[in-house]
C-alpha cells in the first residue's frame, strides 16, 4: 500500500511539474508582437522570448563545425515593467552586419549596451549584440523590426589602402579639429585625452590617463585616405550619445566593455574604427568626444 501511495504520488508530482513548465497562452499583444516582426517565439514566466537564430550561418570554431544551438541562437525577450515593457535581447551578428544593425537600433530609439565575442578562431567572425528598451510592446516591436531585416544583408568592403611609410596627412590640422593635440610615433599620430574631470578612485588610488582613464584616437594614412582607431571611456549614462555620435558620423564600434571592475562609478569603454577622409575622421572623434562630460572635455 505504501509503495501505491509513493508511485501515485511520484505521478502527480510529474505531471504537475511538467504542467508548470508549460508556455502559457501568448497574449494578444505579444501575438502581435511576433506578427510584426514575422518571428516565432513562446511566452512563460511571464516573458515574451523571440527566437533570432542563425541558422542562415556555417559557423566554424578552431576546425569544430558548430551547430546553431551550440551558441549562435539570438533572441529577444519582453516582460511587463512599472511603466511599460521592458526589452532585452542578444542578437548574433556578423562583423559586417554589427554596425549597420547598431544604427537601426540607436536610429529607432533602442539601445546598445554590450558589443563582444564569445569565441576565438571563429570563421565567420560573430559578435553578440545585446539590446535594450522600455514602451509599450507594439512600439519596442515597431522600432526592433529595422533592426531585424539587416540580419543577414551582404556588405561590401572597401579595397585595402597601400601602408603608408610616413605621416601622410596634416596633424595641426587634426589637433585643431579635435581641440587636443598628439604625440606623432613613426607613421602614427595619436591624441590621447584623461578623464580627470571624473576623479576616479580604485581603491584610494586616483586613476589618472596614464592609469587607463583615457580616450584617445590614433591615425594613419594620408589627408585624403586615412584610418582611425580608438578607445572612449564613458560613465554609463555617455554611452548611448557617444554610440549615436559615432555612427552618425560613420565610424565603426568594434567594442563596448569594461576595463575595471571595482571603480565606483563604473566607468565603460568603448572601441571603435573608421576609414576616410582625416578630417571626417577628426570629426567624428570629436563629436564623441563632446558627450563625454557635462559640457564636454576641455583643453
Amino acid at each position: 500500500m505504501k509503495r501505491l501511495v509513493l508511485i501515485v504520488a511520484s505521478v502527480l508530482s510529474a505531471a504537475t511539474t511538467g504542467a508548470a513548465q508549460q508556455p502559457a497562452a501568448i497574449p494578444p499583444e505579444y501575438q502581435q508582437v511576433l506578427t510584426t516582426l514575422n518571428r516565432q517565439g513562446d511566452y512563460a514566466a511571464n516573458v515574451l522570448k523571440v527566437n533570432i537564430p542563425r541558422n542562415d550561418l556555417s559557423v566554424i570554431v578552431a576546425g569544430v563545425k558548430t551547430p546553431t544551438p551550440f551558441g549562435f541562437g539570438g533572441w529577444v525577450a519582453m516582460t511587463k515593467g512599472t511603466s511599460g515593457d521592458v526589452l532585452m535581447g542578444d542578437l548574433v551578428l556578423t562583423q559586417d552586419e554589427v554596425n549597420p544593425v547598431m544604427s537601426a537600433l540607436l536610429d529607432n530609439g533602442l539601445e546598445v549596451t554590450a558589443l563582444h565575442n564569445h569565441f576565438f578562431w571563429d570563421e565567420p567572425r560573430i559578435f553578440f549584440m545585446h539590446v535594450h528598451g522600455m514602451g509599450t510592446p507594439a512600439a519596442l516591436a515597431t522600432k526592433l523590426k529595422p533592426a531585424l531585416a539587416m540580419i543577414g544583408k551582404p556588405a561590401t568592403m572597401p579595397p585595402p589602402a597601400a601602408a603608408p611609410t610616413s605621416l601622410g596627412f596634416d596633424a595641426d590640422a587634426i589637433a585643431k579639429i579635435v581641440g587636443h593635440t598628439g604625440d606623432t610615433t613613426g607613421t602614427v599620430y595619436k591624441i590621447t585625452v584623461g578623464r580627470d574631470d571624473l576623479a576616479l578612485k580604485d581603491m584610494g588610488a586616483t586613476l589618472n590617463a596614464r592609469m587607463g582613464l583615457n580616450t584617445w584616437a590614433a591615425f594613419v594614412g594620408t589627408d585624403s585616405n586615412a584610418a582611425v582607431a580608438g578607445d572612449v571611456a564613458m560613465l554609463a549614462s555617455e554611452v548611448q550619445p557617444v554610440l549615436k555620435a559615432l555612427r552618425q558620423n560613420g565610424l565603426q564600434v568594434v567594442a563596448i566593455h569594461q576595463h575595471m571592475t571595482t571603480t565606483q562609478p563604473t566607468i565603460y569603454f568603448l572601441h571603435y574604427w573608421g576609414t576616410g577622409p582625416a578630417a571626417r575622421l577628426a570629426t567624428g572623434f570629436k563629436a564623441a568626444l563632446n558627450q563625454l562630460g557635462k559640457n564636454g572635455i576641455s583643453n
